[in-house]
Formats: C-alpha cells, sequence, structure tokens
C-alpha cells in the first residue's frame, strides 16, 4: 500500500527518507489490520463514533464538573478549552497543509470499519488531536482526573487506526498537536498549581499524624457533612464537632480549650468566626472549605480534605494578615474582604431571597432590587475629603482581577487593604458597570484604586449597613481599617500533590 501525500522534498536524501517512513507508516497500518484483537470489535468502533464532534468530550467534562470540586470544574473547562483549539487548528491548518489520502480499507475486516467514512485527508487525525488535547488540558489541572481520562483518550487514538480511517503518523501527529495545544493554552492561562501562593512566612506547626490534636468544628448548614466523614476516615485521630450556626461561637471556644489545633468546616462567614477565636487562644487554624463560597480556603491553597490532610500530616504552615475593622463600639476581623454601600445591601436582599429560590436566582434578584431602587450615594470622608460614594471594597490582601469583581489574591501576607471605590453619580447601576469593566488599577470619575496599610472613613450616617466576609452588620458614624501583618498561622500544603 502506497498512500498519497502532496509533499515537496527539498532534496532526494529527505525525498528517500520520507518514503520509508510512509513505507514503514503503511506496514504499521497493516500490521494492526491483520492481528485479532479479542474484545475490542465491540467497543473501538463505537469509541471512535463516539467521540465524533468532540461529544465524548462534553459529556466527559460533564461527569469531571458534576464532582463539585473546583479542581475538577477547572480541569473540565481547560480540557474543553483545549479540545476547541485544537480542533480549530486541525480543520483550518492541518488539514489544509498535507493532503494525504486515507489508507485503502482491502485488508481491514469489515466488523472494524465505520458505517460512515470520513470524506476529509487524513494527516493529521483530528480525533487524536482532539482527544490529546482534552486529556492534556485535563492533567495540566488535576493529575487525579488527567489519568482517569488518558486510557479513553489513547484508546479513541488507536480506535482511528484500528477501524481503518487513519495510518499511525496521522494518529501521532494529531495527539502530538493536541498535546501542544494544551500546554500553549496552559502558557496563556496558568493553571491554579502555576499560581501557587508564597510559601512564606513559614510557620512552626506541629505534624498531626492521623489528626491526633486537632478538633475540627463544622457548621452542619454548610455542605459539609461528607467532607467532614472524609476527613475524620483520612485523620482517623482527629475529632469532629457538628453543631448549628447559632452554637458555632460556643462549640469552637470550648474546641479551643482541648485543642492543639483549632479546624473548621464552613463558608467564609465560619472562618471568619473561627479566625478570631485561633487568634484569641494563639493557636494554629486549619480550615476545610465547606460553604458556598471558599475565597480564603481556596487563596490559601486548601481546596479539599486531601490538601488539608497532608498539610497536617506534613506539618505545613504560613502566617497570614488578618484584616481589623472598627465601627464606634463595635469591632471584628475580615480575612476576606470588608465594604460598604451597594454590596452589603445585595448580600442583606440575597438573604431574604435564597431559602425560597437558591443562591445564584437570589442573587440576580438581589442585584435587580438594589441597583433599580431609587435611592442616594454614601456620605463619607475618603482620603481628607468628602465625597459621595456607591461603594468601597478593601480586601485583605491585594486581589488580582478585572474591574470590581474579586478575583484570586497570590501572596495573603502582603501587608496591605486593596480599596476599591464607586464614586457617587446620577446612575449606580452604569457607574458600577463602568468600574467593573474598567480594570484593577483605573483612575477614572466613577473608579479608583488604592492600596493602603491603615483606612479611616468619618460622615457615614448611622446604622449604614457593613459586610465582612459575607456577613452583614450595621456600622456607625466613623469606620477605621487595619492590618495585622502576618498575625494568623494558618496549616496549608506546602508541595505539590495533585
Amino acid at each position: 500500500m502506497s498512500p498519497d501525500i502532496d509533499l515537496t522534498a527539498p532534496a532526494s536524501g529527505a525525498r528517500t527518507a520520507l518514503r520509508r517512513l510512509l513505507d514503514l507508516d503503511s506496514r504499521l497500518f497493516e500490521f494492526v489490520a491483520e492481528r485479532s484483537w479479542p474484545g475490542a470489535e465491540p467497543v473501538l468502533p463505537r469509541l471512535s463514533r463516539s467521540a465524533n464532534h468532540g461529544i465524548l468530550w462534553c459529556a466527559a467534562a460533564a461527569a469531571i464538573a458534576a464532582s463539585r470540586t473546583p479542581r475538577a470544574r477547572r480541569a473540565a473547562a481547560r480540557g474543553l478549552v483545549s479540545l476547541s483549539l485544537a480542533s480549530l487548528t486541525i480543520n483550518t491548518l492541518g488539514k489544509r497543509s498535507v493532503r494525504r489520502s486515507r489508507p485503502e480499507l482491502d485488508t481491514v475486516p469489515n466488523v472494524r470499519r465505520l458505517k460512515r467514512q470520513p470524506v476529509t485527508t487524513s494527516f493529521p487525525s483530528g480525533h487524536a488531536a482532539s482527544a490529546a488535547a482534552f486529556a492534556t488540558g485535563v492533567a495540566l489541572e488535576s493529575r487525579a482526573w488527567g489519568a482517569a481520562v488518558a486510557p479513553v483518550a489513547a484508546s479513541v487514538a488507536l480506535s482511528r487506526v484500528y477501524t481503518g480511517v487513519h495510518f499511525p503518523s496521522d494518529v501521532l501527529a494529531g495527539a502530538a498537536l493536541g498535546a501542544g495545544v494544551a500546554f500553549a493554552v496552559r502558557g496563556v492561562v496558568p493553571t491554579r498549581a502555576q499560581l501557587v501562593p508564597p510559601a512564606h512566612p513559614r510557620a512552626e506547626v506541629p505534624a498531626l499524624p492521623e489528626g491526633k490534636g486537632l478538633v475540627l468544628v463544622v457548621n452542619n448548614e454548610a455542605r459539609t457533612a461528607d467532607r467532614a466523614r472524609t476527613l475524620a476516615n483520612a485523620l482517623p485521630e482527629a475529632e469532629v464537632v457538628e453543631c448549628a450556626p447559632g452554637d458555632l461561637p460556643a462549640e469552637l471556644e470550648k474546641a479551643a480549650g482541648r485543642a492543639r489545633v483549632l479546624g473548621v468546616c464552613g463558608g467564609d462567614g465560619t472562618v471568619n468566626t473561627a479566625a478570631e477565636v485561633a487568634l484569641r487562644h494563639g493557636l494554629p487554624l486549619a480550615v476545610l472549605p465547606g460553604g458556598t463560597l471558599n475565597h480564603f480556603a481556596h487563596d490559601l491553597g486548601v481546596e479539599d480534605v486531601r490538601d488539608l490532610s497532608r498539610a497536617l500530616e506534613n506539618g505545613d504552615g504560613v502566617r497570614v494578615d488578618v484584616a481589623r475593622f472598627r465601627s464606634g463600639s463595635k469591632q471584628g476581623i475580615f480575612l476576606n474582604t470588608f465594604s460598604l454601600g451597594v454590596y452589603p445591601e445585595l448580600v442583606r436582599e440575597r438573604e431574604l431571597w435564597e431559602g425560597r429560590i437558591g443562591s445564584w436566582p437570589a442573587g440576580v434578584v438581589a442585584a435587580l432590587k438594589v441597583l433599580r431602587a431609587d435611592r442616594h450615594p454614601l456620605q463619607a470622608e475618603f482620603q481628607g475629603r468628602p465625597r459621595p460614594l456607591w461603594l468601597l471594597f478593601a480586601g485583605n490582601g491585594t486581589y488580582h482581577r478585572m474591574g470590581l469583581a474579586p478575583g484570586r489574591r497570590l501572596d495573603l501576607a502582603d501587608g496591605v487593604l486593596d480599596v476599591r471605590v464607586v464614586h457617587g453619580g446620577r446612575k449606580p447601576a452604569l457607574r458600577l458597570l463602568s468600574a467593573a469593566l474598567a480594570g484593577p488599577l483605573t483612575r477614572s470619575p466613577a473608579h479608583a484604586a488604592v492600596q493602603v496599610h491603615r483606612l479611616r472613613l468619618t460622615g457615614l450616617s448611622p446604622g449604614t449597613l457593613l459586610a465582612y466576609d459575607g456577613e452583614v452588620m450595621e456600622g456607625e458614624d466613623e469606620v477605621r481599617l487595619e492590618k495585622l501583618p502576618e498575625a494568623l498561622t494558618v496549616y496549608r500544603p506546602l508541595s505539590d500533590g495533585r
């Protein structure tokens, strides 16, 4: 069998080498066609057809994302993006650059052949490129999911030779191109593992083999039951205490009295309460994310039980900043964000709807109600000047993001408050949208951003709503914010175990 291929070699020596490679390619194809493959006939042709138009990989991405862990969702998304770009590259450049005919099917048994034969050129294999791009993209974000997907991807690539629609070199070239695209995507959009928070300042924390000395308090209102049980299996010597949200402060105080390490499982509000107790008792804190939003745990690099148990057993810990706020006689801390203006009103409105229609729909309804309401901006003295404000946001550390929507912090001990302000005006919704699209350090009539160590706001109306780590309270006429550098010791994995 001598496949046609439209290539112009620069010299006779190169032509000879190319011809030998093509002959070897044909012999390998015939070798596969002539061999009996027990168990492959009912599987590989169906698998090959299921990968048409990326259907198999879309289903795989949905299954991965259904595990509902941040790492799995990122892996599924990265796999689909890599697949899409690989498919686009193959169809626009690959197939048109090399005009190679499909293999002749004389030696391929009828039972293996596809019902509908491809009509495009043979080199490179689009199916192999898509399979390799998806599997590589998934693996770059999650090794465990990558290991699960890799055998399926390899089987799809093999099926293209087995069914007689590609030469082996078509498949190898397609797979190499697909994997290359996945790495190119990583170069543009780094994986979470590439954006690891700095492992400084290191903290001396006790290693807890099998969790002995850890008392983990679980907010049982959050979706934490499965994670708490998984942690108990991973660290059988740990003590797990489940409690209702109203009992959380008291249970944390009790746990701090007998714990070597204080642990908490819940969302950002729960972690905030635990951090206050840990600071007061001088204990290291172990955080297991278990709420709707888990910004602090994820920025810390703890996404699941595996991350936390590895850090506890190895004795890996760091010191992180805490921010403190005072408003008259009221005070507290925040690990993530503090805000006043439109956002606290949105949080309170969302809580009214959340129990009836769910979290995300409640957020949409709250935003519509708050932004459409007839209101006046806050009046406050900011940086020595009285200003009308629609929103003030202060982050505990620098947020890397576009516009106003909180993104990710790469350094939890940078010593600064990341302050973003939306100035008052006639149309709050338009100004908020303008600020969200403007970029993180834009100075404009609508938006300003500064990084400071402390902040003082005066001239607020008593009863102004304040939000901190998702909790809402009423403030007084003055608000002071300050950083407490490296005040809290927390466990986090310092080596990549993904």
